[in-house]
């Protein structure tokens, strides 16, 4: 049926017949008005709360009798058909998990007591948002799931690339992702959350904030899958061969350091190359440079987590390394590409539950939403629970013995007469000594649907992470922020999202404000805790802070013409291949460059097809008429202008400056990230300043939004970190 113009005014009034609500864990409520609308189930049955999940007690696990929330999820977890739902846009690779610590302490778990014990894995990365067939580089969260194929079976840690999540209860999730993706009357905007639906949440969410933080800084732009750090996200358990308990955070931390792109440089990226991170991560592991991780994990008792300032089994929380550093038990190496992407990537199935003897759940309400959750799912997207019974799930460190039988795609049925237990047949039995044992948690009180109110505090620790990055971060937050906001089309949501940053910071208030154009700022939004403003800054949480040592593993664009310098090109790719990098020589022609020795220099990339965004650093070495030759074409200049603009370190050669011009760079321009190239002796100090991978205070020289930035720090700014 058409919509008539001008019904959305009335819904927009209709949608406001409502009393809204705080609740213990300062979540909202919306509650029906005498005219408006009731919630229900699919049954039709009232529903009195649809912010909480039920449970024991105030902190306790989730209960299945909660028929409203299994059904929410039930449904979602069946919306799509074949493609995931979420993270559909996935890139897997398999790998090995070398133990150097054991953690016997802690826990009976074989994969992490057997020191030097190698276990495979096979890890898929992915964005969240987006479909199957949507870029690599959208502004998203990124999925880093691992699968250990150990001797006591399957361990999943379904982690991401950021320590925090937007909601608190399992029953919100899919309310947050309707929101985040396309809107269901006109379906798009795609793979990206900069439209009103997702601010609208957002904004009536005030638990978010801690996550929008993160997601608005360049941790949802990465360079590289091999460039993230990974988190488990939740707090679980260790169990030990006495049973004792204590809590853990798993954490992936990249030996190549972290590194980001900036997002005008995203947006090119994915024009140039939508499959960038994909191809990315093949070829390290296709020229032999495969990425390595550490494995972490903070650990911490009971005593601990009752004197720590917020809960550790709120998911929005993080516990700062300076208070719990992460202790590196091991490492593991992606090294094997997948035979079939469709067999291997797009069929592995991961859930939170699959956990082995030693290692248990915390009542994170959250992770007991997704425990429920992942496995519905498997079922739903691989049509059979015997999911298992694909290559790519099957337990590989170990036998698999039990009853089960039939069903869709069964391939291992038991053999024999024998099908139940106990049975004076024979077959497997159970063992109280090596089986998975539960930590014998001590739960009590009534049932009930509530947040605890130790969970009510949403600005703090989105504060402190602020506060952590460095300046240009800091900026990128504020742009993220602005650019988001400003593809809303309703103010008042704008609005909402710039009262809820005022209990964050009152700069970056104030410069997604300016830049927004708001008349005024709006009175902070109103906060179930008292945002705390004595929380340190922790390095830990920014990237600049933590980049690489070196250029090793990035990539370097090297532009070359007839008649360049031939030595200086062979010098450039021989210490480019020492340092561990790559190269790719971009050059007027397909076919490559006549160099000035005679020698022809192959091109990997046509100027039109090679744009200076898919490099870390470049370098221009061209003759005199080469130069002159490109400084006539519109991808060479952009080629110099976007490096430029990116903050990126540029090579040249005298014969390169007319080109260096035409892009409109003046001499005035031409700052410390320029290093001229006079021989063979220059190569290698350039190749070390780039390193730093990027010139950051470039950035505040040429970019608009800079000036409105320092114009308000200079203002009115807490200490900077």
């Amino acid at each position: 049926m058409a919509r008539k113009i001008g019904e959305d005014k009335g819904a927009k009034s209709a949608a406001r017949e409502f009393e809204t609500k705080t609740g213990a864990g300062g979540e909202l409520h919306q509650i029906a008005g005498s005219s408006g609308d009731v919630l229900t189930t699919q049954q039709g049955v009232p529903v009195a709360d649809d912010q909480n999940s039920l449970r024991v007690g105030e902190r306790g696990p989730t209960l299945l009798e909660d028929f409203h929330f299994r059904e929410k999820i039930f449904h979602f977890d069946h919306e799509r058909i074949p493609e995931r739902v979420v993270h559909a846009r996935g890139f897997g690779v398999h790998g090995t998990f070398t133990l150097n610590e054991s953690l016997e302490e802690f826990t009976s778990a074989k994969v992490l007591t057997e020191v030097g014990a190698k276990t495979p894995m096979f890890v898929r990365f992915s964005t969240v948002v987006g479909n199957k067939g949507s870029f690599d580089l959208a502004r998203d969260v990124r999925g880093f799931a691992a699968k250990f194929y150990t001797k006591e079976g399957n361990w999943d840690i379904v982690a991401k690339n950021i320590p925090v999540f937007f909601i608190q209860d399992a029953i919100k999730f899919p309310d947050l992702v309707h929101a985040a993706k396309q809107t269901p009357d006109r379906g798009f905007p795609q793979a990206q959350t900069a439209h009103d639906n997702f601010w609208d949440f957002i904004t009536l969410t005030p638990e978010s904030m801690h996550m929008i933080m993160w997601t608005m800084s360049d941790r949802a732009i990465p360079r590289s899958f091999r460039f993230m750090e990974g988190f488990g996200v939740h707090s679980f358990r260790l169990i030990n061969a006495e049973g004792k308990g204590t809590f853990v955070k798993f954490h992936f931390k990249p030996k190549q350091g972290l590194q980001s792109v900036l997002w005008n440089e995203a947006l090119k990226i994915n024009g140039a190359d939508p499959d960038f991170h994909r191809r990315d991560l093949w070829d390290a592991i296709d020229l032999g440079n495969p990425p390595e991780w550490d494995l972490g994990v903070q650990i911490f008792d009971d005593d601990f987590a009752e004197a720590f300032e917020f809960d550790v089994l709120d998911a929005t929380k993080i516990i700062p390394e300076e208070q719990i550093p992460v202790r590196r038990i091991g490492s593991f190496v992606l090294d094997g590409q997948v035979d079939n992407f469709f067999a291997e990537t797009e069929q592995v199935a991961f859930c939170t539950q699959n956990v082995v003897p030693g290692i248990g759940f915390s009542n994170d309400p959250l992770l007991q939403g997704r425990n429920f959750s992942y496995l519905d799912t498997q079922l739903k997207r691989l049509g059979s629970p015997n999911f298992t019974h694909i290559p790519i799930n099957q337990p590989r460190g170990c036998p698999v013995h039990n009853f089960q039988q039939d069903g869709h795609m069964a391939m291992n049925n038991p053999k024999g007469r024998v099908n139940y237990e106990p049975n004076s047949w024979g077959g497997p039995r159970e063992s109280p000594d090596r089986g998975y044992r539960h930590f014998a948690a001590g739960e009590a009180g009534p049932k009930l649907q509530i947040r605890s109110p130790s969970f009510n505090d949403h600005y703090s620790q989105a504060r402190q992470f602020f506060i952590s990055q460095t300046p240009i971060e800091q900026k990128h937050i504020g742009d993220a922020l602005v650019f988001e906001l400003s593809k809303c089309e309703r103010i008042d949501i704008r609005q909402r999202m710039v009262a809820h940053l005022r209990n964050i910071d009152e700069t970056l208030a104030t410069v997604v404000a300016n830049g927004l154009g708001l008349p005024k700022l709006p009175d902070p939004a109103p906060a179930a805790a008292t945002p705390r403003t004595d929380l340190p800054p922790s390095d830990a949480l920014s990237i600049v802070k933590n980049g690489p040592e070196s250029f090793a593993g990035r990539k370097l664009g090297i532009l070359i013409s007839d008649g360049a310098p031939a030595a200086l090109v062979k010098e450039l790719t021989k210490e480019i291949k020492r340092l561990g990098a790559v190269y790719e020589i971009i050059a007027p022609k397909t076919a490559g460059a006549l160099l000035d020795d005679g020698t022809i220099a192959e091109a990997k990339q046509k100027i039109d097809g090679g744009p200076s965004v898919l490099y870390d650093a470049v370098a221009l070495i061209l003759s005199a008429e080469g130069a002159a030759q490109l400084s006539m074409d519109k991808a060479a200049k952009d080629f110099v202008s976007d490096a430029h603009a990116h903050c990126k370190f540029i090579a040249y050669v005298d014969d390169a400056l007319p080109l260096i011009q035409r892009a409109g760079l003046l001499e005035s321009d031409m700052d410390e990230g320029f290093v001229r190239l006079e021989g063979a002796d220059d190569v290698e100090p350039f190749l070390a300043l780039c390193g730093q991978v990027r010139l950051w205070d470039r950035e505040f020289k040429v970019d608009l939004d800079a000036a409105g930035f320092l114009a308000a720090q200079a203002a009115d700014t807490p200490p900077s970190p």
